[in-house]
């Protein structure tokens, strides 16, 4: 993994332009991206969901994506019931933010940290360079580690658009190269503690 990231920022190194006086033109990315993050292996007695949650960076170059990554946002750094989110920027990662509410989420499982890791980053790297033809569909992802397995959940706005979902659920089983069936569930759903047979759509 370390040798991706240095040769992916190799590339943008090398492939930066200039500006006058020879200063490094930034690779401006088409929308900004807000990474959060959320421990929550120490709540409060009482407190709420949401509230451990805190936004660290917003970012809407390339550079800064590779420096934030590369430095601080890989999974395999959290400890035990911490998520890592990254989300378009004025997107809160809570169903109870209006483009979340009426949406729902694909997820997979890692059975290994090194594997959450890749398909963290292939994701990242297919939202930032707008690699799904319905991406303005797509809120944003989240690395959730936990004592047993970790996962990996790309929220959407409209989950009754089955057409849309199943789609973009495609789409993403390439970019994360699984071969295993992955599940769509709605957010109201699991508001209400319905599994609906573990998921209403699947690819």
């Amino acid at each position: 993994m370390a040798a991706e990231v240095e040769a992916a920022e190799e590339v943008v190194a090398a492939s930066g332009g200039e500006g006058e006086g020879g200063q490094k033109v930034p690779h401006r990315l088409e929308r900004k991206w807000t990474f959060w993050f959320d421990n929550q292996s120490k709540p409060k007695q009482g407190a709420a969901w949401g509230t451990s949650l805190r936004k660290v960076y917003t970012f809407d170059t390339v550079e800064e994506f590779w420096c934030l990554y590369d430095q601080i946002f890989r999974p395999s750094k959290l400890p035990a019931n911490a998520d890592f989110h990254c989300f378009k920027t004025g997107i809160e990662p809570k169903w109870e933010d209006p483009e979340c509410a009426n949406g729902g989420k694909w997820s997979v499982t890692c059975g290994r940290k090194g594997t959450l890791d890749n398909m963290w980053l292939d994701t990242l790297m297919a939202l930032i360079g707008e690699q799904f033809d319905e991406s303005e569909e797509i809120c944003g992802v989240v690395a959730s580690v936990r004592q047993r397995q970790d996962k990996l959940a790309l929220w959407t706005k409209t989950a009754t658009n089955e057409a849309v979902q199943m789609s973009i659920g495609k789409k993403w089983k390439e970019v994360i190269d699984c071969n295993d069936k992955i599940v769509y569930s709605f957010h109201d759903d699991s508001r209400r503690e319905k599994s609906s047979r573990g998921g209403r759509y699947s690819v």
